[in-house]
């Protein structure tokens, strides 16, 4: 069973509209570069070189990789990658 990863709306259009794709083990950076094989242009929208830029939240079977490994937290088959780009607006 290969590592599911979440796609948020903006990033479907490069994952020709999938909500879920499928990616290897191994760490964060390297799923996100795998993945960038597959769906040129994703790693750009999340990472800026090998650290993820800091208005994108990753999250690994819902715990925040911030408070793990970041970049360098393990991913292995069966788990869940969630990419949630930050939010802001208001008032």
């Amino acid at each position: 069973m290969p590592v599911k990863v979440l796609i948020p709306v903006p990033l479907q259009r490069l994952t020709k509209g999938q909500e879920t794709v499928d990616g290897s083990a191994g760490t964060v950076i390297t799923l996100i570069k795998d993945l960038d094989q597959k769906y040129s242009g994703l790693a750009e929208r999340i990472c800026e070189g090998d650290k993820v830029r800091r208005f994108v939240n990753i999250y690994v079977n819902e715990e925040d990789i911030r408070f793990m490994s970041n970049e360098e937290t393990s991913v292995k088959d069966g788990d869940v990658v969630s990419i949630v780009p930050a939010i802001a607006g208001g008032c």
